[in-house]
Order: C-alpha cells, then sequence, then structure tokens
C-alpha cells in the first residue's frame, strides 16, 4: 500500500520536476493528484506511463477526497488561502511558498540540516528559498564544529528561478524582444534586483536569505547580509559566501567536513580548473563546494563558491526529501 500525494501547481516548472523526483525515488503512491488553475484544468500529465488529469484547484474538489501528503509549488496567494484549507482536512502540507516560512509554529526544513525540528508541524511544513536550501546545506557542518559569526552572501541566480516566464525572457532576449517578466532585459545582463524592494533598500530575496539562514541554523545572533542577483544563465544558482567563524579552522579541516557532509559534492581542486558551475550542477540533487579559500581581511574568515540546481535542491527535491523524511518517521 502506498500514500495518497497531491500536488498543486503540478503543470509549473517546479511542480513538474516534483513528480520527476517522486518517480526517480520511488515513492509509493496509491493514488495521485494533480492539481492546477482553472486555465491548465482538464490537461494531462504523464507520471510513470500513466496519463494523470489536471484537477482545478477548488475546495469542492478536495474536500472528499482522502490525501495524506500534498506538495503546493503554486505560489504565495494560492499557498495562503489553501494550505490551511488542506491542513484542516488533516493533510500534512509541504509547501515551497513564502507564505508560512517564518511563522513560529511552522517548520522550515532542509533534511540534511534540521530534520529532527520536523515532528513540531501542525500539518504544515515549509520548504526554504531556493538559494537558503543551498546555502545552509554548505554552512550547518561547519556551523556545528566552529561556531559562525558573520555571513555575507552574494547570489548569482539563473531565470529558472523566475519560472516559464523568466526563462521565456532569456530566450526572448537573444532575439532582441522585451522582456516580460524581468525590470530589465537579462540577455546579456545581470539584475541586482530579486524580488520587491524594501523600505530597508534590500530585497524581499535579500530578507529571504537573512531571515531563514537565522530559522534554519536555529541561531538569530549570527549577523548576516545578503546581495541577490538575476544572471542570464537559465538553470543553477550560484553563491559567493563569506563567512566569519567563532573559532579559529584548518582549510584541510574544512575540506574533510564538507567532504562527509550530507548532500554535499566538494569540487575544488584549482590547480586543474575543477570549481562548481552551472552546467556541472544541472539536473543533479547534490550542493556543489569549491573555491575554498582563506579571507585574511578577517579574523577566522572563509570564502567559499556554492552551485546547486534551483528547481532541484532548491525547490523539488527538498520537498521530496522532506516526504522521505516524514514517510521514514
Amino acid at each position: 500500500m502506498g500514500y495518497n500525494i497531491a500536488v498543486i501547481g503540478a503543470s509549473g516548472m517546479v511542480g513538474r520536476k516534483i513528480l520527476q523526483v517522486l518517480a526517480e525515488e520511488n515513492i509509493e503512491i496509491e493514488n495521485l493528484y494533480l492539481f492546477s488553475s482553472s486555465r491548465s484544468a482538464g490537461g494531462e500529465i504523464i507520471f510513470k506511463n500513466i496519463s494523470y488529469n489536471l484537477i482545478e484547484l477548488k475546495e469542492e474538489n478536495f474536500k472528499n477526497i482522502k490525501i495524506d501528503y500534498a506538495l503546493f509549488c503554486a505560489g504565495g496567494s494560492i499557498s495562503k488561502e489553501f494550505v490551511p484549507k488542506f491542513a484542516k482536512l488533516g493533510v500534512i502540507v509541504i509547501d515551497n511558498s513564502s507564505a508560512f516560512r517564518m511563522n513560529s509554529d511552522v517548520p522550515l526544513i532542509v533534511p540534511e540540516v534540521n530534520a529532527h525540528a520536523i515532528t513540531n508541524h501542525k500539518n504544515i511544513i515549509s520548504n526554504p528559498n531556493c538559494s537558503t536550501i543551498q546555502a545552509v546545506v554548505a554552512l550547518a557542518p561547519l556551523h556545528k564544529v566552529y561556531g559562525i559569526k558573520r555571513i555575507v552572501f552574494s547570489t548569482y541566480q539563473a531565470v529558472s528561478g523566475a519560472g516559464k516566464s523568466g526563462v521565456d525572457d532569456l530566450k526572448n532576449g537573444e532575439l532582441g524582444k522585451n522582456p516580460k517578466k524581468f525590470s530589465a532585459p537579462i540577455y546579456n545582463n545581470v539584475i541586482p534586483h530579486i524580488d520587491e524592494f524594501l523600505p530597508n533598500g534590500y530585497t524581499k530575496e535579500e530578507q529571504k536569505m537573512i531571515d531563514e539562514t537565522r530559522k534554519i541554523l536555529d541561531d538569530n545572533n549570527i549577523k548576516i547580509t545578503a546581495t541577490t542577483v538575476r544572471v542570464p544563465v537559465e538553470n543553477c544558482h550560484s553563491e559567493s559566501i563569506n563567512v566569519q567563524f567563532k573559532k579559529p579552522f584548518l582549510l584541510d579541516e574544512v575540506k574533510d567536513i564538507l567532504f562527509e557532509a550530507k548532500g554535499v559534492k566538494l569540487f575544488d581542486d584549482p590547480a586543474y580548473n575543477v570549481y562548481p558551475m552551472p552546467f556541472i550542477a544541472d539536473n543533479k540533487n547534490e550542493v556543489f563546494i569549491g573555491r575554498l579559500r582563506v579571507d585574511d581581511s578577517v579574523e577566522n574568515g572563509l570564502n567559499m563558491w556554492v552551485v546547486a540546481d534551483n528547481l532541484r535542491k532548491g525547490a523539488a527535491t527538498n520537498a521530496v526529501q522532506i516526504l522521505q523524511t516524514l514517510i521514514n518517521r
């Protein structure tokens, strides 16, 4: 016997990737329900050689079905409206939006980092921001040993993080067409603007990284700043992370810790031009780490370069790993 699983936003980029990962991980599924907007409802999606009809997301279409787990990837406004309705029916929801991430009673989970916190859910579990996920996978094993004092994030984020419309802007920009998704052309350009600007001058994306990193690492004393940038790369986010530890460290020891860390692929041999890049991380579930070097400008400083597939580990894979953690428990 398997589980009754629903995917909300199944026709989108993340929804389709979730279905791919569910198939790869061979999750035992008794019944699969694929929900979409009214615009996409009635269409078909093939999962494990079986055709499934897309169901319009409205309460009358799910309130009388037995669902064990629901994976939401349809955006914040949809999550705010429908996640509580699913949770009230006893469904355990894994939500990919930012709607509930900072709620004190909602676990924000990266299984390699804080799987223990999953037990405190009240039928709602949040999947963190894509750029935050790969960062904490890299930082958490080092935080346990040395303690993190300060982090400077600089991200180089792919257009797929903005969905199909972001990918379309990149492809259409090469043809000389005006952007529809981004505030400026992304082809042959970089845009230091992801999500809305806040009164403090940071964007929501930058503030998410700051707030979510502290919550996942369970340490509100870490000083964090971030600059998030959209780059003309189709898939995989890259991050330059500068971290200052509370304790001294040896670079070889850091490499040993990361080599043994779950979900990490140490890719660090500059003498042979071995370092993480998007084309290497594309369609992979691991977080790739390289360019490790001491930052002599501060006490106990370290620089690292971190790359991961934002549709996989940054979204779909992490959501399915949360599901697997729940099933295994």
